[in-house]
């Protein structure tokens, strides 16, 4: 019988390394890492985050993509959504000839034009238990790109259902990875789940449990929540054994002082005793997100005169990185190289933490004299776009450097 799910690869990474490495790898960047993740570039200091740019999930949700262009040659290959949330990685995989299939505005993919003689890549944020259910009834090849990380908050999230506890996701309830992981209460009859998107949104939940004064009205809550709940869901029911969990992506500090408040509102309304044995929280944050928030926490503590954060608008790690480096230093989020545009000096970026954030264009960002320049990167960007992104910032300057970057003649 023929294998139709692989989550292993093809065991073609070694022969298709130097084609990824061609594409992803910067000769620039990796002469920075090597000088202790700093160097000096006429009057420009340069100083990368000790922690950036394409994590191991990433990299091997984008090394699986290349090998199933490779592996099958004679079919059509779709991938649900995005690989990642990279449009210069996503480009590249429609140039390679895989077929994105997006969703609705509600999150729901159409999977009727998929056959059977098909290829479907899961990528790195996974599916819903629901969507995987459809792509197995039509019985198309399955390569699941799903991150190590996110399937350790899935089990997180079952064993909650299982055990009668709704999940609390801290997260947004429209993005691919949420939706999924959501979906995991659903493997238990009656597996209840609220995603929420910040602080604000769980003072509300935190209200309603501890019942304190100006709390919304069940009614309210139920339409407020409508759309981050499941089927059903009943605040005076689901909010009295709650699990914590998060979308892999967000800040982990914002993650876990949700957690402590909501434990603080179960104590407050039902005692110490009722909080610790109703009231769960397991280590859910992911280590490549924490790992890249905690660098540019070490690079604030003595922070550049600006800051370079680099990664797709829609990538929640790369958001969330730009807000923490706005709280210290001037700081732009673009979304690859092309948003600096060296004939004019102007910079395009998103200058707000906000999603629905309108892009801006500036000039006259840079300082006038020798200055630090601080880089970091989302998860998803690849290295040749940081070293591309730098080089652009130094010509603005007047400085011309190699692809490895020594300086070049005038």
């Amino acid at each position: 019988m023929e294998q139709t799910y692989f989550r292993r690869g093809f065991g073609l990474k070694k022969e298709l390394k130097p084609v990824i490495d061609a594409e992803y790898h910067s000769a620039l960047v990796e002469r920075i890492r090597a000088r202790g993740y700093t160097d000096t570039f006429g009057d420009v200091t340069v100083r990368l985050a000790q922690q950036f740019g394409f994590c191991y999930g990433v990299d091997r949700a984008v090394d699986y993509a290349y090998e199933t262009v490779h592996e099958f040659t004679d079919k059509r290959i779709f991938l649900v959504g995005e690989i990642i949330h990279n449009p210069h990685v996503n480009q590249r995989m429609t140039e390679m000839g895989i077929r994105f299939i997006y969703p609705t505005a509600k999150g729901v993919f159409d999977f009727s034009g998929v056959t059977p003689d098909d290829v479907v890549i899961i990528p790195a944020f996974g599916v819903t238990l629901e969507d995987f259910a459809t792509l197995g009834k039509i019985g198309c090849i399955l390569v699941d790109t799903t991150c190590g990380s996110v399937l350790h908050v899935w089990k997180r999230v079952e064993s909650y259902a299982r055990d009668g506890f709704t999940a609390v996701i801290h997260g947004k309830y429209t993005h691919e990875e949420s939706r999924a992981t959501a979906s995991q209460v659903n493997k238990h009859p009656g597996g209840k789940h609220l995603i929420v998107r910040d602080m604000d949104e769980a003072m509300l939940v935190c209200d309603y449990i501890a019942q304190r004064p100006g709390h919304l009205s069940r009614e309210a809550f139920v339409e407020r929540f409508r759309a981050r709940s499941s089927s059903g869901f009943d605040p005076d029911e689901d909010l009295a054994r709650i699990g914590v969990a998060n979308q892999t992506t967000m800040l982990a500090k914002d993650s876990m002082a949700i957690g402590a408040r909501i434990h603080e509102a179960m104590r407050e309304r039902y005692g110490e005793a009722y909080a610790e044995e109703n009231y769960r929280s397991f280590g859910t944050i992911c280590s490549a997100t924490q790992e890249r928030q905690d660098a540019v926490g070490e690079m604030m503590k003595d922070p550049p005169d600006l800051m370079l954060v680099i990664g797709g608008y829609n990538s929640s790690n790369t958001n969330h990185l730009a807000h923490l480096c706005r709280q210290h230093t001037r700081t732009f989020h673009i979304q690859d190289a092309v948003s600096i545009d060296v004939d004019t000096g102007r910079i395009r970026h998103k200058p707000e933490l906000n999603p629905e954030a309108a892009e801006v264009e500036e000039a006259d960002w840079l300082p006038p004299g020798p200055f630090q320049l601080g880089i970091t990167a989302g998860a998803s960007t690849p290295n040749n776009k940081i070293g591309e992104a730098l080089t652009r910032v130094l010509r603005i300057r007047g400085i011309e450097v190699s692809l490895t970057g020594d300086a070049l003649p005038a």
